[in-house]
């Protein structure tokens, strides 16, 4: 129960905070003309899985995480975003969620910041 509630919270501080920074994109940055943050709010269903290792990974972020991963500039900046880390994203935990979803084409190796994809 106390992770449900704790999964709520966080999923509710996603909203929020990305509702406070959004911006207009005038141009293409590492998600093209969508603000990072805004699609950090797509990450909603990993909430657990990016802050426990252990924690399934819901079939929804999988797909999420497949679908931003096709450009892993995106999907980098989006674990390392602002709003991931308001909602308590832990990115070494968040970089092993391709792996944990069995994604095939996963961008191994991948640097991003500190952190490599596995």
């Amino acid at each position: 129960m106390e992770l449900q509630a704790r999964c709520l919270c966080v999923v509710a501080m996603l909203l929020v905070a990305g509702l406070a920074g959004m911006e207009t994109a005038h141009g293409a940055g590492e998600c093209g003309r969508a603000p990072v943050d805004q699609v950090a709010l797509k990450l909603a269903p990993c909430a657990a899985a990016t802050q426990n290792p252990r924690a399934a990974v819901p079939p929804a972020c999988c797909a999420q995480v497949r679908a931003i991963g096709r450009n892993p500039k995106c999907l980098c900046a989006v674990m390392l975003s602002g709003t991931a880390r308001k909602a308590g994203v832990k990115p070494a935990v968040a970089m092993t969620i391709p792996k944990r979803c069995a994604i095939a084409n996963r961008p191994v190796g991948y640097k991003c910041g500190p952190y490599t994809l596995p």
